[in-house]
């Protein structure tokens, strides 16, 4: 795991190693082990490693044998042994053992087409010199990010946001169509930033620079649903195997691993097949209160006989990493459990350098419970359209909370209409009361976001459609966008073993009534999961990260939270009458804001931590 950094000068100038520096220097964390740079006529790459795989050789940036091709690679390829092979038959001399040196004679042998064959995580840049041309690539998934912004004279990219900002020309600028949407979704969608000018290269893709600035994007891999029709026990034999498999090839490394281990089926899963194969560490994290995960899962390392580790976090611990975790995501993510993430992350550093975890389970299977709306919405989705949307005319009459009123309003939109993805904080008629600047008719609104990825699903099933959209939207916005930053703020790798290509074949065919089936979400999985993990986790439901947020702003800290945001510099861009009503009724019992809150919260000490001199000083500082 490791950060990657680099600049493309369309005008061919030497590139001085010194200009790379800053860029490196600022992403640190990503690779506290060693650095390193490599500099042409017109390009620099710039690399900072943590050391899991060949510890001793794995420096980079690294060339193939006549050093026409140099790569800077952030992530792990569970199958490169298997492609070493296969590559040597072919003739290619290997000087390392490692995992990055596979994919740049894969580049050699196929091209743009060596993505297709990899199985694993990745980020990474290649210069072909021959070619004159940079080649990247970011994975299924996207685990691993990739930034990049460019204009007339170059092309500059990294693993994070702060580290291209380090780059002369390239500027802090908020971009308020992503602020627009961040407000919807609780993240930024891709391939936006909140960053002006600064881009995310989107999971399943990738990216060509020409010498003379060209930019071409090509998506070489799609995670669409195409159910297949057969036998309930073969697809839970084949989750089984599969999943064993992944976490087989997940726990390769030179260094100590472990794994996170919740109150829930996914990540209890994942500690159970690795301890299968190894003894190993556990960790948790919880709050104080009915939702405790830690007292579970002390229970479940118990019973599947893992050293396992807890923290009880307060709310003193909550808020005073909030700076750090900030600093780190690089955008804001107003997702309350990326705090408990980072505080996780820094229990299991204390012990491992490698961890796995249970994110991808539930967009592969069905998890989550929103999932089951469009079953409880049967009854009404007979209906015609305008008989329904009547229905939820006379629903809107009545008053909030009169039992039934919810149900009829949501039958009364389509699918299209009612979901965007797992989280949806503000709607546009909230968000025009709220913000200062008019909406742009030039800008991608959420549902725009959510409408391509519909478009091309208009032949499957309302469930997989809604996976399909967080597979494409939530999963790489929201989950894996944490997973990422508040690991790393650790110097930590997290390996995902759920999101594997070769898993997700087999989750791609399971048909809708093996997911979503008796009352519960992950059916098939559950049963694939029966008789390999202890009993009273099969069916727990889904808790995530519980963190009791709705009480901590009806306190004294809602009252400190409205202060930080008053000072964040953020009223250019949100009135903040509004966000005073918006507390001022969460502490009179008038409605429960604290994500509306906490969404806005997030934006104003992002907005203070990136804007202006803070951030200078920040970066000069690491």
């Amino acid at each position: 795991m490791c950060g990657i950094t680099g600049v493309v000068r369309f005008d061919q100038q030497k590139i001085s190693p010194q200009l790379l520096t800053p860029m490196m220097n600022v992403i640190q964390h990503r690779g506290p082990d060693d650095a390193g740079v490599w500099t042409d006529q017109g390009v620099g790459l710039g690399f900072r490693r943590l050391s899991i795989i060949d510890l001793a050789e794995g420096h980079q940036p690294l060339c193939n044998e006549d050093e026409s091709v140099w790569i800077v690679f952030n992530g792990e390829i569970y199958n490169y042994k298997e492609l070493r092979h296969d590559l040597m038959q072919k003739g290619h001399q290997f000087k390392t053992e490692s995992d990055t040196e596979t994919i740049v004679h894969l580049y050699e042998q196929y091209g743009s087409d060596c993505v297709k064959y990899l199985r694993g995580m990745f980020g990474f840049a290649i210069w072909d010199k021959r070619k004159k041309q940079l080649f990247a690539a970011r994975d299924h998934f996207g685990i691993k990010p990739f930034y990049y912004t460019y204009n007339q004279k170059q092309f500059v990219f990294g693993s994070e946001i702060k580290s291209l900002l380090q780059m002369e020309g390239v500027k802090n600028n908020i971009n308020q169509e992503s602020l627009y949407n961040y407000l919807t979704f609780q993240y930024v969608p891709e391939p936006l930033t909140m960053f002006q000018g600064i881009h995310k290269l989107r999971p399943g893709h990738t990216l060509t620079v020409t010498y003379d600035g060209k930019v071409q994007i090509a998506q070489y891999w799609d995670p669409m649903f195409e159910p297949e029709e057969k036998p309930f026990d073969y697809y839970v034999e084949q989750i089984r195997e599969t999943l064993k498999e992944s976490v087989k090839l997940h726990i390769q490394s030179d260094v100590d691993r472990g794994c996170f281990l919740s109150s829930g089926i996914d990540s209890t899963a994942t500690s159970t097949l690795m301890r299968q194969i190894e003894e190993m560490k556990t960790f948790s994290v919880g709050f104080e209160g009915a939702q405790n995960e830690t007292i579970i899962a002390k229970q479940t390392a118990e019973a599947i006989g893992t050293d396992h580790y807890a923290k009880l976090i307060s709310q003193q611990d909550f808020f005073n990493v909030l700076p750090h975790a900030v600093w780190h995501q690089d955008e804001p993510v107003a997702d309350p459990s990326a705090i408990a993430l980072y505080h996780v992350a820094q229990l299991a550093k204390e012990h491992v350098t490698v961890v796995l975890s249970g994110e991808g389970a539930d967009e592969l299977f069905g998890g989550y419970r929103i999932y089951r709306e469009p079953l409880a919405l049967r009854p009404l989705s007979w209906l015609p359209l305008p008989m329904r949307r009547m229905l939820g005319s006379l629903a809107g009459m009545l008053p909030a909370g009169v039992k039934g009123r919810n149900y009829l309003l949501r039958a009364s939109k389509t699918l299209e209409e009612r979901f965007l993805g797992n989280a949806q904080i503000f709607s546009d008629d909230m968000k025009a009361q709220l913000l200062t600047q008019p909406v742009s008719g030039d800008w991608k609104v959420p549902h725009d976001f959510a409408k391509q990825f519909y478009d091309k699903t208009k032949h499957l099933d309302d469930v997989s459609r809604m996976q399909y959209i967080d597979l494409n939207l939530w999963m790489p916005g929201d989950i894996l966008m944490k997973a990422d930053k508040m690991t790393m703020a650790h110097s930590l790798e997290l390996r995902v073993p759920f999101l594997d290509k070769e898993l997700f074949e087999v989750a791609r065919k399971i048909p809708m009534k093996y997911r979503i089936a008796q009352g519960t979400t992950k059916y098939v999985f559950r049963k694939a999961m029966e008789g390999i993990i202890p009993d009273f986790i099969l069916n727990r439901p889904k808790l995530g990260f519980p963190v009791p947020l709705r009480e901590w702003v009806k306190g004294n800290q809602g009252k400190v939270m409205l202060e930080q945001m008053q000072a964040s510099g953020m009223e250019d861009y949100i009135n903040m009458s509004e966000v005073e009503m918006m507390l001022r009724n969460h502490q009179q019992g008038n409605g429960d804001y604290a994500r509306k809150l906490w969404t806005i919260y997030m934006f104003g000490l992002w907005h203070q931590t990136y804007m202006g001199q803070q951030f200078e000083a920040k970066a000069a500082g690491i």
